[in-house]
């Protein structure tokens, strides 16, 4: 373990931006296996906020496992550009965040910083909505659970009909938002939909 290369992916969101938000994080072995899912309610935060506070607590599990070199993926390009020292870190919310998350990185014996797109970070995003669905820590990765599309998140094909006025809506194609930023459907009745468009 001391000599494999870990890595850390991450994902933070927020739903408002500041709003209740939530972290994601999954600790893989060289093969792929991941050996820690995590996911936590933050409050209320930014997106930002989160996805920092993200990149701590999976820094802090990746040194409770002992792990030496650490290859962190993270879909946030403003704070992978920020840890590599390409962007400055200007806003003093989060200044305090970086300088933490950089005395962290400091202990490991390498450590790089990768932009990870979304569809590859998939896992870390379900567990941080998770989290901010459930307002606790969640640990939980089957594939019932954490590889499944959100509750409410709809798929191409899907149809959702009012329970009110029976109008009916039919998903062409999802929306490229992140499930946590998505708002629920109001139909033109002005019944709120169980489904997010």
């Amino acid at each position: 373990m001391k000599d494999e290369l870990i890595t850390l992916e991450f994902d933070g969101g927020s739903r408002g931006n500041p709003g209740p938000a939530g972290i994601g994080i999954v600790l893989r072995a060289t093969d792929g296996t991941p050996l820690v899912t995590f996911g936590r309610f933050i409050g209320r935060a930014t997106n930002n906020v989160a996805e920092y506070n993200a990149l701590i607590i999976g820094l802090e599990k990746a040194r409770e496992l002992g792990a030496r070199r650490v290859q962190v993926c993270g879909d946030s390009e403003l704070i992978i550009k920020q840890m590599r020292g390409e962007y400055r870190v200007k806003h003093p919310d989060l200044q305090p965040l970086y300088r933490q998350a950089m005395e962290l990185a400091r202990q490991f014996e390498s450590i790089s910083f990768e932009h990870n797109y979304r569809e590859k970070n998939s896992l870390a995003d379900k567990l941080a909505n998770l989290a901010m669905d459930r307002k606790v820590d969640v640990t939980d990765a089957d594939s019932t659970t954490v590889d499944a599309p959100s509750a409410g998140e709809s798929q191409a094909g899907d149809c959702h009909v009012c329970p009110r006025c029976g109008c009916s809506i039919e998903i062409k194609k999802p929306s490229p938002i992140r499930p946590h930023q998505l708002r629920r459907f109001v139909c033109q009745c002005g019944m709120r939909m169980n489904q997010q468009t």
